[in-house]
């Protein structure tokens, strides 16, 4: 939203007091929405990922960081042909009123192994045409970058709520307003507020693996096992990012653990065994910002009018928080928003 804001001559500052385990930094960058069964997240997550091609051509206008945003379509990946079917019958239903989802193709298990050439024999899917791919660190960085070029000030620092005002590593930070986009540390940031959000951390292990430079992974498609909250997703470099555990309860431990790294494992070569020779590059870990019922936080903090929050996004932070922005924008001034956020106010809970 800084960018947003910032874009439309408001005088912003953004503080980011660089924690590890962001979620933006670690997660694999799935934008592709069209096939999920879930009435409630397709609500949102259809605009937002509608809304990236807007965003990639505005930010093209004002910084030279790339965003990343891909369109290299979409695979759901399943032995079972019944399930298949349901989901290439939801994607066509919705392809009407949302373009930029593309087709959705029944392929055969040649045709799916043709565009992922690691898929285990036997796994048929549907082909969809409008998923696309995002690095979060790039784009987060684009971003940014093109905030600050239009005039927003990026500071490195601690953020502290109170009832007088906001602080900075505890300088008095005067503001119209205050938009808390801290992701899972969200709740800790407004608690001194007087209110008790419930935004967890759930911590996520996702494995970065490397092919063999010959394999062209450029445009191979994202993966997402039918009934499963796994996936794999390939970059230009020969990537192959596979993942990824969801812990509630783990809190802020910032570990690879040895039960996580087997799950990742274990899921991606179970779809993919053509990774079994894969270089094994790095394990990254995020907190994803959850909810108890899933759905993000956004709009004004009840009995804080001037505190507005942007948080609980879950594991599809990439997909919605770019469009969340521009919600929470014109929220900010006092604009009404392009999509109703009552199902998402914070005092639902």
């Amino acid at each position: 939203m800084a960018y947003h804001l910032a874009r439309r001559g408001v005088d912003v500052i953004v503080v980011d007091d660089a924690q590890a385990g962001r979620a933006t930094a670690a997660g694999a960058g799935i934008v592709s929405p069209w096939a999920t069964a879930d009435e409630d997240h397709f609500r949102i997550a259809a605009p937002a990922a509608g809304y990236y091609p807007r965003l990639v051509a505005a930010l093209a206008e004002d910084t030279p960081e790339p965003t990343s945003y891909t369109v290299v379509g979409a695979l759901v990946a399943s032995h079972d042909g019944d399930a298949l079917r349901a989901v290439q019958r939801r994607v066509a239903a919705r392809a009407g009123a949302h373009p930029v989802a593309g087709e959705g193709a029944l392929l055969d298990e040649a045709q799916a192994r043709a565009l992922f050439p690691p898929l285990a024999p036997g796994l048929s899917a549907v082909h969809v045409t409008g998923g696309a791919r995002v690095d979060g660190r790039q784009v987060r960085a684009s971003l940014l970058d093109a905030a600050r070029r239009r005039g927003a000030q990026l500071r490195t620092g601690t953020a502290a709520l109170a009832v007088d005002g906001t602080r900075v590593d505890g300088e008095r930070l005067d503001a119209d307003a205050v938009v808390v986009a801290a992701g899972a540390w969200s709740r800790q940031l407004v608690a001194p507020l007087g209110v008790d959000l419930p935004v967890a951390p759930q911590r996520g292990q996702i494995t970065h693996l490397r092919v063999t430079p010959e394999q062209d992974t450029a445009l191979w498609p994202v993966v997402s096992p039918s009934g499963s909250g796994h996936y794999l997703l390939a970059f230009e470099d020969s990537r192959v990012v596979v993942g990824a555990t969801r812990e509630a309860g783990a809190g802020f431990d910032h570990r690879v653990t040895a039960a996580g790294q087997l799950e990742v494992l274990q899921e991606a070569l179970t779809v993919a065994p053509g990774l079994r020779d894969a270089t094994l590059l790095e394990t990254r870990v995020g907190f994803r910002p959850a909810t108890p019922d899933a759905g993000p936080v956004l709009g004004a903090l009840p009995g804080h009018p001037n505190v507005v929050l942007a948080t609980g996004f879950g594991p599809s932070g990439l997909t919605l928080a770019p469009y969340a922005g521009a919600l929470i924008a014109e929220v900010v001034l006092g604009e009404e928003p392009g999509l109703d956020l009552n199902p998402y106010r914070a005092d639902r809970f």
